[in-house]
């Protein structure tokens, strides 16, 4: 039964958060460093998402040429830097992977 309450309190927490931005009277506005703030959200979040997958090989830091995974990220980061076309990234840095992997 606690686990219960707390899956729902934690729901319901986190429904709170993330609506509260969307639910606020109109004569409300935010202040002018949150919302510059929050322009950083999703870069911030992405690179939590893909940082750890080309920097750590079974939980330990490998910035070496042995790290095929770091190799096809940089493939993949320069592809979408210069063409900035999101599948062109993607099918970039898998085949960039794929010979890596095959490599090392």
């Amino acid at each position: 039964m606690s686990l219960w309450l707390a899956i729902l309190g934690m729901t319901v927490a986190t429904f709170g958060q993330r609506a509260s931005f969307l639910l606020l009277p109109p004569h409300i506005q935010l202040p002018a460093l949150l919302r510059r703030a929050l322009r950083y959200v999703p870069a911030a979040v992405l690179t939590a998402i893909w940082a750890p997958e080309l920097l750590l090989q079974k939980g330990v830091l490998s910035i070496a040429l042995g790290n095929e995974r770091l190799l096809a990220g940089i493939v993949a980061i320069a592809i979408a830097w210069r063409f900035r076309v999101t599948f062109g990234t993607i099918i970039a840095g898998l085949v960039a992977l794929h010979f890596f992997d095959w490599m090392f």
